[in-house]
């Protein structure tokens, strides 16, 4: 079992800049890949990045490249999102998740994730 703990979200104008923390429990962090999600209301749950086990593969949405950074540090079991020059159009909930593999470029399912933590971006 792995437990995820998301921080950081809060309101920030439009061009700012937020960096979300997900926490994992565990001894085995360093086994799975983690990515990060979002959903806004009336919306399907939306894939924004993913890591792999060992933080030297990426991935991104293409609404979020080149402003969203993802990195993760296996000696504190923490996966960042940094998010750059957001837009009103960044405001969702945003979880973090997690999948057992070492594929550079997992697909899921992933199966733990966290609470989510509220990202709203004022115009």
């Amino acid at each position: 079992q792995v437990q995820l703990v998301e921080s950081g979200g809060g309101l920030v104008q439009a061009g700012g800049s937020l960096r979300l923390s997900c926490a994992a429990s565990g001894r085995t962090f360093s086994s799975y890949a983690m990515g990060w999600f979002r959903r806004t209301p009336g919306k399907e749950r939306e894939f924004v990045s993913t890591i792999n086990w060992s933080g030297d593969k990426t991935r991104y949405a293409d609404s979020v490249k080149g402003r969203f950074t993802i990195s993760r540090d296996n000696s504190k079991n923490t996966v960042y999102l940094q998010m750059n020059t957001l837009k009103p159009e960044d405001t969702a909930v945003y979880y973090c998740a997690a999948h057992r593999t070492y594929s550079n470029y997992p697909v899921g399912p992933f199966e733990f994730w966290g609470q989510g933590t509220q990202v709203t971006v004022s115009s």
